[in-house]
């Protein structure tokens, strides 16, 4: 673990440039802006670049006069039609486009959907990033692995501080979510004031004590509010979100009741309270811990040298060293809650794992919901571990989960302390942003004052209106192992093409002069039909390509894409007639001049 952890790079130590640094950057108090103190003659824009319409890839921006900034840039995963694509990225056309105007990027929290495209952007426009300590680390062990690390300009900013960014002066204020150190902000400038939650929920019970700032917002309400950008995720969700401290109380009595047997427990990453909460569960019971997953080692190391996660010495044993103990002795944490095929527990659960070999002696917990579009993944990988022997909890049976996120009562809640003039939902899927914007009118704001926007829109505003007034370019960027963006709309309905109905490739020989047929045209079958089983239509193929060429041959057509063309086109119809398929026709065509 310790190979796999980035290191906190002291500036005396190295002699260089930190990699983080904090620094009197923050605007005073004496020289605060106030929506009193001039009237506005410039509109302030919101454009959202992701994270809308979508749960993932959240990144906004917002411009007034010639000044810019972002708020976030994160990434998302890819769907089932997405074959082979690793992640999904914002589109940075439009901040490429403007790299002279912004200021900075803020960063409300260590999520993946907020920081997880860091580094693709800071390699096309290096501006400085400001976010809390803990997120501060995780990002700087992304930009380790993309080695951009000692390029980057990292500023470490807490609760409370005013970052000056150009015309805009932006405040933090603590907020409960399911990582530590996350914040929301209030963004001013002469336009007035407009507050962004970020992912948020009222926990009044916080495994660290620390409850979301709550006074600070009334306050903020009370100066006046322009508009107000929140959180949407749980909007369908009635009452309020359970606190963190439920699940370890969940913990306990499960554990208890495992008994004899050894405990497997699956959780985010990036979920430090709830890692701790098994940490301290283990510890009481006297078991040692163990962890599976590269993302989760690494959250662990940092979370533990920057003070987030205590871990008492000894306890944490290599993933290596399991099968030296007795399984009433072990606990294994491992990612994989959200059934992903390459993911510890998914690899645990079809016995494909190296360390980790799943019997009747296990007891798995799955510690998380599954995000809209997994439930089958899931429940695939639970049904496997079923199999195995293994005796599976999940969320719907105990309360081994509470979400990071505000339900209705609690969004109503802050709409109505923070009392804003103007309102936007974003952070969810159409759904959700809908349900939130009805939410908002049940408190008492107006229709006329909410906006229900997308990806790719730009809201601008003042005090007297608030309009939709343009677009941006905001598409998916995909990343394919290195590659960015080289895998578009075209190469994945190739993919999925393939993966429908396969392939045949028709191969000839001709000769470059007379246009006769030298060797073949030989049919290969590639997932589409076994070919031994199927030798009459492959033969029938042959033949319907040979005619072609000979008949091209006998009218001297010379042209490839011609000949390729009524090859794909003949074959194409051939196939579909025979089979009702169609698969990808790949005619390939040499040319011999002797």
């Amino acid at each position: 673990m310790a190979n796999n952890r980035p290191e906190i790079i002291d500036a005396s130590v190295r002699g260089k440039k930190p990699a983080y640094r904090e620094k009197k950057y923050f605007s005073s108090p004496k020289n605060k802006r106030t929506t009193k103190t001039s009237k506005p003659k410039f509109p302030v824009s919101i454009s959202f670049l992701g994270g809308l319409n979508e749960v993932g890839k959240n990144m906004t921006l917002y411009e007034y006069k010639n000044d810019m900034f972002l708020v976030d840039c994160g990434l998302s995963f890819p769907d089932q039609d997405m074959p082979g694509v690793d992640l999904v990225i914002p589109d940075f056309t439009y901040v490429e486009r403007n790299a002279d105007k912004i200021k900075g990027v803020v960063i409300t929290h260590g999520h993946e959907d907020h920081i997880g495209a860091l580094a693709y952007l800071l390699k096309i426009v290096n501006i400085p990033v400001y976010a809390t300590r803990l997120t501060i680390g995780l990002i700087q062990g992304k930009l380790k692995e993309h080695g951009i690390l000692n390029k980057s300009n990292l500023n470490i900013v807490k609760p409370g501080d005013r970052i000056s960014l150009g015309e805009f002066e932006v405040e933090l204020i603590h907020v409960n979510h399911s990582i530590p150190d996350a914040v929301a902000l209030a963004i001013r400038c002469e336009a007035g004031t407009i507050v962004h939650t970020g992912d948020f929920k009222i926990d009044t019970n916080p495994i660290d004590g620390d409850m979301i700032d709550i006074a600070r917002f009334a306050e903020i309400g009370k100066e006046g509010v322009l508009c107000m950008l929140s959180d949407s995720t749980n909007a369908e969700r009635p009452g309020y979100t359970e606190s963190e401290s439920k699940v370890g109380e969940s913990f306990e009595m499960l554990f208890r009741r495992a008994g004899n047997r050894r405990l497997i427990v699956a959780t985010f990453a990036s979920n430090i309270h709830r890692v701790q909460q098994i940490i301290d569960v283990a510890q009481s019971l006297g078991r040692k811990v163990a962890l599976s997953g590269r993302s989760l080692e690494n959250v662990v190391a940092i979370g533990a040298e920057l003070g987030y996660l205590k871990v008492p010495d000894g306890l944490l044993v290599n993933i290596d060293m399991i099968n030296r103990y007795p399984a009433d002795k072990m606990v294994i944490i491992t990612t994989g809650s959200q059934g992903e095929p390459m993911s510890a527990l998914a690899r645990m659960a079809f016995s494909d794992h190296r360390k980790v070999a799943v019997g009747p002696n296990d007891y798995v917990i799955i510690s998380a919901t599954p995000i809209p579009g997994n439930e089958k993944t899931v429940s695939k990988v639970v049904n496997e571990l079923l199999k195995l022997g293994a005796e599976v909890v999940y969320e719907k049976m105990y309360d081994v989960h509470v979400s990071g996120h505000a339900c209705r009562e609690e969004l109503k809640l802050m709409i109505s302390i923070v009392k804003p003039k103007y309102f936007i939902p974003v952070h969810g899927e159409q759904k959700h942003i809908m349900k939130h914007a009805q939410l908002a009118e049940s408190v008492g704001m107006s229709s006329k004052n909410i906006i229900i926007a997308d990806n790719g829109r730009v809201v601008e505003m003042t005090d007297k209106e608030i309009k939709i007034s343009g677009t941006v370019p905001a598409g998916r960027v995909f990343v394919d192992g290195y590659g960015v963006g080289d895998v578009g709309s075209v190469v994945l309905r190739d993919r999925k093409h393939l993966a429908q109905d396969g392939l045949i490739v028709v191969v000839a020989t001709i000769d470059g002069y007379s246009g006769e047929i030298l060797s073949g045209p030989d049919v290969v079958s590639r997932g589409f039909v076994y070919v031994r089983e199927s030798e009459e239509l492959i033969d029938d193929a042959r033949r319907l390509a040979q005619n072609i060429l000979e008949d091209c041959a006998y009218n001297n057509v010379r042209e490839w894409s011609v000949i390729k063309t009524k090859i794909r086109d003949e074959v194409s119809h051939l196939m579909y007639e025979r089979t009702k398929r169609s698969p990808m026709i790949l005619p390939v065509i040499m040319e011999l001049h002797e």
